[in-house]
C-alpha cells in the first residue's frame, strides 16, 4: 500500500463560547495517498472546514483548544510544530483555498503583489522574477490578457476570475497537497463546471493530492475518487465514490443523496432530512444523527464506532454494520 502524505488520527477540536468549551471536530481520522483526490461532504456546520483549518493550524488560538490527535506530513506531526516551522509549510508544502475570494484577498493590493508574496516567501524570487511567474501562473489558470490583468485590483476581476487567482495563489509553490474549501459556493453552474475542470487538469499537471470540501454531492461525484461525509463534527461514513453513491450505507447519506434534484423525476417539492443538524453544545446520548434517522433502534442509543463495511468502506451506524 502506497505510504499516506497526510495522515490525520483522532483530530478533536475544541472553541471556547460564552458557556464553555464546545466540540467542533470529534476524533476525525483520514488518510489521503499521493496524487490523491479526497471528498469531504456534509451539511454546514458539519466540521468540515474546521477539519481542514487544523491541518494547516489557521485557527485563533485565543478562542480555540490546542487540537489533540496527530497529523502526521512527511514523519512529523504538524501539531506538534513550531509557528515558524508551520509557516514554512503553508503554502509551500499544503496550500489552500478558502471559501470567499473577494474576502480572502487583499482590496488594496494587486494581483501581482499576492502572488508574489507567495513567491518571495517560498521561493526567494525578486520583484521582477515574481511578477513574471504570477503571469504565467494566471495563464496557468487560464485568465485571459493575463500580462495585463495581473497588475489589476481584485475588485476589477469577476467572481469567478477571483477564485483564478486564489487558484494561482495556491498552486504558486506547487503544494503537494491542495485543499480546496468549496472553491465553487456563490459561482453560477458554468463558471463552477470551469473551475472544477481547471482543478482536475492541474491536479493531472502537477502531481497534487486534492482534498474537495463541498456540501454539493455533484461537485463530489465529478472530481473526487474517494469521499467521507461527516455530520456532528464525526466521520459518518467514508467509501469509494462509486460504492458510496449506488449503495450508501449511513442514512444521512441517503438522505444527503436523495435531496439531489433529479431531471428524469417530477416532483413538486425536493425530499429533505428533517430537522436540523445539532447544536455543537449539545449533550448527544447515543447516535447523533438519532433525533432525524428514519431507521433508529434500540441499539442506537450507544454511541456508534466507525467500524468496517467492506472493501475501504466504513460506516457508523449499528442498524447497516449488524451481522
Amino acid at each position: 500500500m502506497t505510504t499516506p502524505l497526510l495522515e490525520v488520527s483522532d483530530l478533536t477540536v475544541r472553541f471556547r463560547t460564552d458557556t464553555g468549551w464546545m466540540t467542533a471536530v470529534d476524533k476525525v481520522s483520514l488518510q489521503i495517498a499521493p496524487g490523491e483526490a479526497l471528498g469531504i461532504v456534509g451539511e454546514s456546520g458539519s466540521g468540515k472546514s474546521v477539519t481542514a483549518l487544523s491541518i494547516l493550524r489557521l485557527h485563533a488560538m485565543a478562542t480555540t483548544r490546542l487540537p489533540t490527535g496527530r497529523i502526521m506530513w512527511g514523519g512529523r506531526d504538524l501539531l506538534g510544530l513550531s509557528m515558524r516551522d508551520m509557516r514554512a509549510i503553508r503554502g509551500r508544502d499544503i496550500a489552500m483555498i478558502f471559501q470567499d475570494p473577494m474576502s480572502s484577498l487583499n482590496p488594496v493590493l494587486t494581483i501581482a503583489d499576492q502572488i508574489g508574496e507567495t513567491l518571495r516567501l517560498h521561493q526567494g524570487l525578486d520583484a521582477a522574477a515574481s511578477r513574471r511567474r504570477a503571469i504565467e501562473l494566471l495563464d496557468l489558470v487560464r485568465i485571459p490578457d493575463a500580462a495585463r490583468r495581473v497588475d489589476e485590483y481584485p475588485h476589477r476581476l469577476s467572481g469567478g476570475m477571483r477564485q483564478r487567482v486564489m487558484i494561482a495563489i495556491a498552486i504558486a509553490c506547487r503544494p503537494k497537497l491542495l485543499i480546496a474549501d468549496e472553491p465553487t459556493t456563490a459561482l453560477d453552474v458554468t463558471i463552477q463546471a470551469q473551475i472544477l475542470d481547471l482543478l482536475r487538469d492541474l491536479q493531472a499537471e502537477l502531481g497534487m493530492s486534492v482534498i474537495l470540501i463541498t456540501h454539493d454531492m455533484g461537485v463530489i461525484a465529478e472530481f473526487a475518487r474517494r469521499v467521507m461525509v461527516m455530520y456532528a463534527g464525526r466521520v459518518v461514513e467514508a467509501a469509494p465514490v462509486g460504492g458510496l453513491f449506488t449503495a450508501p450505507l449511513h442514512p444521512y447519506t441517503e438522505g444527503l443523496l436523495a435531496s439531489i434534484p433529479k431531471l428524469d423525476v417530477d416532483v413538486r417539492r425536493l425530499p429533505s432530512i428533517p430537522g436540523s443538524i445539532p447544536d455543537p453544545t449539545m449533550v448527544i446520548q447515543g447516535c447523533r444523527f438519532g433525533p432525524r434517522c428514519p431507521i433508529i433502534e434500540a441499539g442506537c442509543r450507544q454511541d456508534p464506532m466507525l467500524l468496517p463495511a467492506g472493501l475501504e468502506r466504513e460506516v457508523r451506524c449499528p442498524p447497516r454494520i449488524a451481522p
